[in-house]
């Protein structure tokens, strides 16, 4: 990897832990989470083990249901 080149794979496990850490902190189960913002509960989990790459519209859902912004979601 050269040096200014972001390491996609790494950001996306932080983000991944990030959401899981609000989520949790709001003591709501993945499952329960899923279903309140309408997303399947196996996509959700790919999200915060860092296995997809959510579009902005999904990562603004996620903010909203938790009283965040996607900014917040960014804060490691």
């Amino acid at each position: 990897m050269k040096e200014n080149e972001i390491d996609t794979s790494r950001e996306l496990k932080k983000l991944g832990r990030r959401i899981a850490e609000l989520r949790d902190a709001e003591g709501l189960s993945q499952r329960k989470f899923a279903l309140m913002i309408g997303m399947d509960n196996s996509y959700l989990s790919a999200i915060e083990a860092g296995e997809r790459n959510p579009k902005f519209s999904t990562l603004a859902r996620i903010a909203y249901a938790l009283n965040k912004t996607v900014q917040d979601l960014f804060v490691y």
